[in-house]
């Protein structure tokens, strides 16, 4: 009797004890997942569909590359209006250039407040602030009245450019480390889009169309200039909304709800910012960041500019021509992080590593060889191959980042974000310049880059080899024979 008893009572003692283990278990939104994931590294995924649109990863994907392009979108929307708006208000080569430091000045001290609040309070919260505040001051485009209202309209605007260490942390913390230099760099690659896309949209499409609808206007070009900026702050402001309501800050959900179930700490955002600061390897990345994309903002503000003046264009075919540098982006970031993780797989951090010197080095000898471009068909050519190295370095530097503190992830990205706009204030400065002309500052642009190259022999990272010292411990080893996965459906 008392056997058969037991025998009864064991279904029901083993129900109990699943249901004590399910109620021990960590809170999270999602049980299981449409992609394969590794739970050793927070259930981040362990492949790219580029054609999945499910929850969480590949909606963070989304999303993150959307945003960041319509950030994009709308901090450099002023850039192919310039010609009209120097014009109009009678401005100097100074003010144009104040007004583009400006523009990527005010978006350093964002980049480094971001990085550690990522770290507290998640990606997409902050994308949505940063996107709805950014899109008011675009709204107010045409309010500009002089060259100081121009500069401080440029200072608000740059705050879009935060969206940045957003956008590469969200990657960062959904995709495991095998392929996260591919995944950071699709979605930078992606987001940098929006630069071209501006220039190509707002010079040569949607400005025509305003002056074609204010011609009775004594003035139609200056009437265009002044309204057209209210389109992209509206898709701006939307998209902010937008990515609030259908997407999460991680594999398990979203921070606020992850605290209050007890699944994640509360992270101190100082501490968090003095522990990326004072890592060596941080300010080497952040210096070669400033030598990439801090490159490619200078184009940004100056590419219209400087063959509107150079070859005498008119803005919209100006605009068109410039837009072909951030067109690049389409596959060349994507290129430098898939590099990167190709050469992870090989030779481990050492392979990465490589990658970045390759890129900057040739990045920096095409600077030259534009700089000496006096044909328009010429200098068009090697702008575009100048192009696909600065973005190829961009790629390869955030397939780096992650392993630099991963529990500091977003300070470290955020400061290394930073060091873009930095080198562009101290490139915008060299154009600034009465005293340098283009073609010298181009060259002082070049040899900065070449230089950078050559600090990647500095990169020393714990537990991985670099150039020329250091060795890989055994569990990066493994890791470097995990298989990766890089497609879509």
């Amino acid at each position: 009797m008392a056997n058969s008893v037991q025998v009864e009572m064991n279904p029901n003692a083993l129900e109990n004890e699943r249901q004590d283990e399910e109620d021990q278990r960590e809170w999270k939104k999602y049980r299981r997942y449409p992609l394969d994931v590794d739970p050793d590294q927070g259930d981040k995924s362990k492949e790219i569909m580029l054609c999945d649109f499910s929850r969480p990863h590949m909606r963070a994907f989304h999303c993150s590359w959307f945003a960041f392009f319509v950030a994009f979108f709308i901090w450099f929307s002023i850039g192919p209006l310039l010609p009209e708006i120097r014009k109009s208000l009678r401005l100097t080569k100074e003010d144009i250039w104040n007004s583009n430091i400006a523009n990527v000045a005010g978006t350093v001290i964002v980049r480094f407040i971001l990085g550690p609040l990522c770290d507290k309070v998640g990606p997409r919260v902050l994308f949505t602030g940063v996107l709805c505040f950014a899109a008011i001051p675009t709204a107010c485009t045409g309010l500009i009245q002089n060259s100081l209202g121009l500069i401080l309209l440029r200072l608000f605007i740059g705050v879009a450019g935060g969206s940045f260490v957003m956008c590469q942390y969200w990657t960062s913390i959904m995709f495991t480390k095998e392929i996260v230099g591919s995944a950071n760099a699709l979605v930078g690659g992606w987001g940098n889009l929006g630069a071209g896309v501006t220039n190509l949209i707002l010079g040569t499409a949607l400005f025509p169309l305003f002056k074609e609808i204010f011609k009775s206007n004594d003035n139609p070009a200056e009437a265009a200039w002044r309204t057209v900026c209210i389109v992209p702050a509206i898709i701006a402001f939307g998209t902010g909304i937008m990515i609030y309501r259908i997407s999460d800050d991680c594999p398990k959900g979203n921070y606020k709800e992850l605290k209050e179930h007890g699944t994640m700490q509360e992270v101190n955002a100082v501490q968090s910012f003095c522990k990326g600061s004072f890592n060596f390897n941080t300010w080497v990345l952040f210096i070669q960041y400033a030598c990439c994309f801090g490159v490619e903002l200078t184009m940004n503000s100056a590419a219209a500019l400087y063959f509107h003046d150079k070859f005498r264009l008119t803005t919209e075919d100006a605009g068109t021509i410039a837009s072909l540098f951030g067109w690049m982006n389409l596959f060349a970031r994507g290129l430098g992080g898939w590099a990167s993780d190709v050469l992870n797989m090989k030779w481990g951090m050492r392979g990465r590593i490589f990658a970045q010197f390759a890129f900057l080095l040739l990045e920096g000898a095409l600077v030259l060889f534009f700089a000496h471009s006096d044909s328009l068909i010429g200098a068009i050519n090697v702008m575009v191959f100048f192009s696909i190295f600065v973005q190829a370095a961009e790629g390869s530097t955030y397939g780096i980042i992650p392993y630099v503190d991963e529990e500091a992830t977003g300070s470290v990205t955020g400061i290394v974000g930073a060091g873009g706009n930095v080198g562009a204030v101290a490139f915008a400065l060299a154009f600034r310049s009465e005293s340098i002309d283009d073609r010298t500052a181009f060259v002082i642009m070049g040899g900065t880059i070449m230089f950078s190259a050559l600090l990647s022999v500095f990169i020393i990272i714990k537990g991985h080899r670099g150039i020329l010292c250091g060795k890989d411990d055994e569990e990066n080893k493994r890791e470097r024979g995990n298989p990766r996965s890089f497609g879509g459906h």
